[in-house]
């Protein structure tokens, strides 16, 4: 995410007409009603491409607040969505005419259905789970399970998601129970009966603990809640802000917020795995993969609380944490099996987003390797690093080892500033434009690279995944439609085309009390063709299968995300400097085609696929237990994919080399990153085409 400097010009005589014109009525705080009013006009006025706020948008409120109060349908019964119903249409009028009723009509049904609740899941866990049943199933897709029309059957529906609950904890103690016994033959195993009682136990006090996080909201809270539904239906990255949530947001900004690491998503009722933050504690340990579904939380040896239908917010305070404390989490990877990995929460090392390189050899030639995990640029004040600074030192060491080419890794990064983006484009290309950047209303402002020093003319790739984001897919663009470098990775990176402003509300009324703030998508990119990186990304030159082939995931995966559309191309100049750019491709084609890993790698991530469609778990302990074991048997079947290694030797370039003899710690991980890398089938074959690129004897320009 970019930010920009960004105003609304709100005039006074506006803001007093709000000020004056409510009329307090019981339940009813004017506060609310400016921040509603105040938050219309800012998004109409300023978002990038506004939403008309008619019965359309009122039904897209209408559903996604229900869904994220109620995302399993375990509190509210059908009576009382008959009753929201009537509603469904008419948010808009409401929000034109600062009316509340929608939201207090809901919130305070809401309230009353959580108190009901929680004599359920007492009522429930005071009484012994049959895990014998055959055939016992729950649907955990709620899209495709209807409200409950009686409480008794509401009371049904709490007792199969708390019954699997359970089960997946009396399954886990029995597997504990044979583990000691096969350790020491003289344990004796505790009886079934006492581990489905311990199961129960552990379950209540998940709940228990879950609704302590629910006691602790307030009506505020909730209203932020509302309001983001409202903010969200313009587009996914516009979010609004309460005043707490705004402090957490400066921190993290700050790069000092404590935590995993993760950016999460809610996936139907499960809590998932967006994004790793490069250089933070889950990206270091590399057990937590994009995609991962996190199922349960536990604060270092405690019993874990289930997040499977828990609210994102609801989860994401359990998952937070001190630095140096350990968060356990249970995870349902993307092939179905079920992982727990342990992380010491620590704030991001910005040392691991930093640029870095190695030297390797093939063939009898020498090539360079750098990683740029983000685009990354004043990050500390005393040592000021700007990763196109650090790029064109990096490739001037590179080119003093003599390298023949250069593979420039982007996976895994999600971006950051637009300006070093656009500076180490320029370390490639004679000067030109490499983005153009388009308010709303206004043609599209093409950013240039101005200085005609060309620091690499050699020979470039450039490799990318699904997780390449934003300033990422700004470079990766351009260096394709220059035809600049031959982009390698998955089908299409991530998609998202879009800037964001954060605009603090408070300078839009004289009232004492905070009402926070919004981040607002104020701005588009544009490739220098003239299309967009919004939803497309950049598809690959040369297409690697991995795991996330046919997953949804990226800006294509997130609701209301705004579409594709193209402007203008800019003028530019073709670099016409390759000998057989596509021939170079035809060949790694014709590889990938032959090559069994690729081919093993391809029937993996189908299958994954389809595992991720399956909605139906097992309340039968029996097939809960085949279930998981066709799942690892299924897995095993590709085991070979993780035990692929290549017979490249990778070493650090000469200058660090003192370096690593002062500093054991950076010393251990360069060599993990070495291993890692003799280990990439993918590094591997970006490093073919590297080789097979040859560069004319001189430079010809066509004109675009």
């Amino acid at each position: 995410m970019m930010i920009r400097k960004f105003k609304f010009l709100l005039p006074l005589l506006f803001v007093l007409s709000l000020l004056t014109s409510f009329h307090t009525t019981a339940n009813t705080d004017p506060k609310d009603k400016v921040l509603l009013t105040i938050l219309k006009y800012v998004l109409v006025q300023g978002h990038y491409e506004p939403q008309q706020i008619n019965d359309a948008f009122s039904i897209k409120v209408y559903d996604e607040f229900l869904e994220r109060l109620d995302p399993s349908k375990r509190y509210f019964l059908q009576s009382d969505i008959d009753e929201f119903s009537a509603y469904k249409t008419k948010i808009d009028d409401e929000i034109n005419n600062e009316d509340l009723t929608f939201f207090y009509l809901v919130y305070e049904r809401f309230v009353q259905r959580t108190e009901e609740s929680k004599t359920y899941y007492k009522e429930i866990l005071a009484n012994k789970f049959n895990f014998e049943i055959n055939g016992e199933t729950l649907n955990i897709d709620s899209d495709k399970i209807p409200y409950s029309k009686t409480k008794n059957e509401l009371v049904n529906l709490w007792n199969k998601q708390l019954k699997y609950n359970a089960l997946t904890r009396y399954y886990d103690k029995i597997s504990d129970e044979d583990d000691k016994y096969k350790a020491d033959s003289t344990y004796v195993k505790k009886s079934m009966d006492a581990l489905e009682i311990e199961a129960r136990e552990a379950t209540l006090s998940s709940m228990n603990d879950l609704y302590d996080r629910i006691d602790e909201l307030t009506y505020s809270d909730w209203f932020s809640t509302y309001v983001n539904c409202i903010a969200e239906t313009f587009d996914p990255h516009t979010t609004y802000f309460d005043p707490s949530v705004k402090k957490q947001f400066d921190i993290s900004m700050a790069g000092k917020l404590e935590g995993i690491g993760a950016r999460l998503q809610k996936k139907n009722d499960y809590t998932r795995v967006d994004e790793l933050i490069s250089g933070g504690p889950a990206w270091k340990s590399g057990e937590l993969e994009v995609g991962d579904l996190i199922i349960k939380v536990a604060q270092g040896n405690q019993e874990p609380v289930d997040i499977v239908g828990m609210r994102l917010d609801h989860a994401i305070e359990f998952i937070k944490g001190k630095k140096g404390t350990e968060v356990r989490l249970t995870l349902k990877k993307i092939d179905g099996s079920i992982k727990v990995v342990s992380i010491i929460r620590d704030i991001v090392e910005l040392e691991e987003t930093f640029v870095k390189s190695s030297i390797l050899k093939k063939d009898g030639r020498t090539f360079g390797v750098i990683s740029l995990p983000k685009f990354y640029i004043d990050f500390d004040e005393k040592n000021f690093r700007n990763s196109a600074t650090d790029m064109a030192q990096e490739i001037e060491r590179l080119k003093k080892e003599n390298v023949e080419g250069i593979l420039l890794d982007l996976r895994n990064n999600g971006g950051g500033s637009l300006q070093t983006a656009i500076e180490i484009s320029g370390l490639f290309i004679n000067k030109g434009p490499v983005v153009q950047v388009k308010y709303r209303d206004r043609n599209a402002d093409v950013k240039n690279d101005t200085d005609p020093k060309i620091q690499w003319s050699g020979p470039l790739v450039v490799l990318v995944n699904e997780l390449s984001a934003s300033a990422s897919e700004i470079f990766a663009a351009a260096m394709q439609d220059y035809h600049r470098a031959i982009i390698i990775g998955g089908k299409q990176t991530y998609g998202k085309g879009t800037v964001q402003s954060v605009l603090d509300l408070n300078k839009y009324h004289n009232l004492d009390e905070d009402l926070g703030a919004l981040k607002i998508t104020i701005q588009k990119f544009y490739r220098i063709n003239g299309g967009s990186t919004q939803m497309e990304g950049v598809h690959s030159d040369i297409m690697l299968p991995d795991r996330y082939s046919y997953l949804e995931i990226g800006e294509r995966d997130m609701k209301n995300a705004l579409k594709f559309d193209k402007v203008a191309p800019a003028n530019y100049a073709l670099w016409n400097n390759y000998e057989n750019y596509d021939l170079a491709i035809n060949n790694s084609k014709k590889r990938i085609e032959n090559n069994k890993y690729f081919k093993l790698i391809d029937e993996n991530a189908k299958w994954l696929k389809s595992s991720q469609d399956e909605n139906l778990v097992y309340l039968n302990i029996d097939d809960y237990k085949k279930d998981l074991e066709s799942h690892k048997n299924e897995s095993s079947k590709y085991k070979e994919i993780g035990e692929y290694t290549s017979n490249l030797t990778y070493t650090s370039p000469f200058y660090e080399k003192s370096l690593l003899e002062a500093d054991k710690d950076l010393a251990e991980k360069r060599e993990a990153w070495h291993t890692n890398l003799k280990k990439d089938i993918y590094v591997e074959e970006a490093l073919n085409v590297l080789s097979e690129l040859e560069i004319k004897p001189q430079y010809q320009l066509v004109k675009n």
